[in-house]
């Protein structure tokens, strides 16, 4: 399999370096890589697992693939750009946040900021689930085991040159787990359970263009995910771009510490992912 190079277009301005200090914490061992400039990954397309390495320069990105089928190169090119935002416009973005005078100021010290997405919705479900109520590093910890126990083992050129071994877990591989598999509490090895048999049997839609109510309601019809989960996966699954995860404990201090009431924050739709990430960063 040959690699492919190509060069992503942006509006800039553009906060690559926020974009991987978000990324490097979370990246899973074996599946993701981050460098000073760059993020590789190992990722499920349609016609079967590639490898993708994106380097963030200030006007544009440079990608390259490997991929076992020509045919999943469109789908890894947008796959990459709902990753890194790249379709965003940072100018409409700023502006308008910028008419509060707190983002205002915000936005002044990084313009352009992005927000954070994702390669496949369903690993992002299980982020969110599986990073309830424990550290980043936890999280991380527990995500690589499930990849390593559950996701498919590869052998491609690109991945080997940035240590990268598996792909994540698909949701099929999942819903044939035993709860004993996850090294959590047994409250949320079944949440985890749940959610993989609805996107495997196709009861629940995770995709890029699922509705977002739609994926709220049935994410939250599932005992152990509560609100934070499901709006956490709208902002990062569907880049959905006006959640404010106001029951987010970093947030919420943020919020009292600034007296931001809801009316405040409304006036900031419909761009509250982008100001929520603002707000976490001064955090």
């Amino acid at each position: 399999m040959d690699v492919v190079e190509l060069e992503l277009a942006l509006r800039t301005p553009f906060d690559g370096d926020g974009l991987l200090e978000w990324l490097r914490p979370r990246a899973i061992e074996g599946v993701e890589a981050v460098g000073q400039n760059t993020y590789a990954r190992v990722v499920t397309l349609p016609h079967g697992v590639g490898a993708m390495e994106l380097t963030l320069h200030g006007d544009h990105v440079g990608a390259r693939f490997q991929l076992a089928d020509p045919g999943d190169l469109d789908v890894a090119v947008r796959r990459s750009r709902r990753l890194l935002d790249l379709d965003a416009d940072p100018v409409v973005i700023d502006a308008a946040l910028s008419e509060d005078p707190l983002l205002a100021a915000l936005v002044e010290q990084v313009p352009g900021i992005r927000l954070p997405g994702q390669v496949d919705g369903f690993e992002v479900a299980m982020r969110a689930i599986v990073g309830q109520q424990v550290s980043v590093a936890r999280a991380r910890t527990m995500l690589g085991q499930i990849a390593r126990t559950r996701g498919r083992e590869v052998e491609l050129e690109l991945a080997r040159e940035h240590g990268l071994s598996h792909a994540f877990a698909t949701a099929e591989s999942l819903a044939e787990a035993s709860l004993e598999e996850f090294p959590m509490p047994r409250a949320r090895g079944r949440a985890i359970l749940a959610v993989a048999h609805a996107v495997a049997s196709g009861d629940l839609d995770v995709g890029p263009d699922a509705d977002r109510e739609s994926a709220r309601s049935g994410l939250l019809a599932i005992r152990g995910i509560g609100p934070w989960t499901a709006d956490y996966f709208a902002m990062r699954a569907l880049g959905h771009p006006d959640v404010l995860l106001d029951t987010d404990l970093v947030l919420r201090r943020v919020l009292a510490r600034e007296e931001l009431d809801r009316t405040r924050t409304d006036r900031w739709r419909p761009w509250r992912s982008y100001a929520s990430l603002h707000l976490w960063r001064v955090a």
